[in-house]
């Protein structure tokens, strides 16, 4: 066995044991949900039984898994940076778990439009928090405080802008594809981009 090999048999192990240790459930637990004796399992855990396949998927199945998840490596960096957009004063990042999701912070200093023909509505939905500061959201025709530490999800089929309600406002906002999609097609109002 390769060193590599090592690693992966050792964080395959890891992982089952951490999954079951999650669900709350006990040795036989897990054991019965598999069709395996507890020792066996226990053995599987401490690396005193080999690993087979067959047992493998067992384990994913009664761990509402799949045999891909327990045994991924992942070769990506853990670290991401943000991609700067100084045409619209954001920075976003890329969600690399589900690519249709994308996070932006964003540091508004405006206030929300007073012409309610400003309001966008577009497919989508949208989840921000408010990192600092106050955030006023227009939702149809409801006007909310978003405090700092509070957060909004909403469909962004609704017309609705945000801005702030007085003095600097920074948000972090996780978009699906549809609600990026339908930012991209709108002018941003002003923003500052701190790094």
């Amino acid at each position: 066995m390769t060193q590599e090999d090592g690693e992966l048999d050792s964080l395959v192990r890891k992982r089952i044991r951490a999954l079951r240790v999650a669900q709350g459930w006990s040795l036989d637990a897990l054991a019965a949900r598999a069709r395996i004796s507890p020792s066996t399992l226990s053995r599987i855990e401490t690396g005193q039984r080999r690993l087979a396949l067959d047992q493998l998927v067992t384990l994913a199945r009664a761990l509402d898994t799949s045999l891909d998840q327990l045994v991924e490596t992942s070769t990506e960096d853990v670290i991401s940076n943000p991609v700067h957009d100084a045409a619209r004063h954001t920075m976003h990042w890329a969600v690399r778990a589900d690519p249709d999701l994308t996070v932006m912070r964003q540091r508004m200093v405006d206030p929300p439009p007073d012409n309610p023909a400003r309001l966008r509505a577009h497919p989508g939905r949208e989840w921000l928090v408010v990192l600092s500061g106050t955030a006023i959201l227009l939702l149809g025709n409801r006007r909310l405080r978003v405090e700092t530490n509070q957060a909004a999800e909403f469909p962004t089929m609704l017309p609705h802008a945000i801005g702030t309600a007085g003095g600097p406002t920074e948000v972090l906002g996780i978009f699906d594809r549809d609600a990026r999609r339908g930012h991209q097609d709108t002018p941003s109002t002003r923003m500052e981009v701190r790094s």
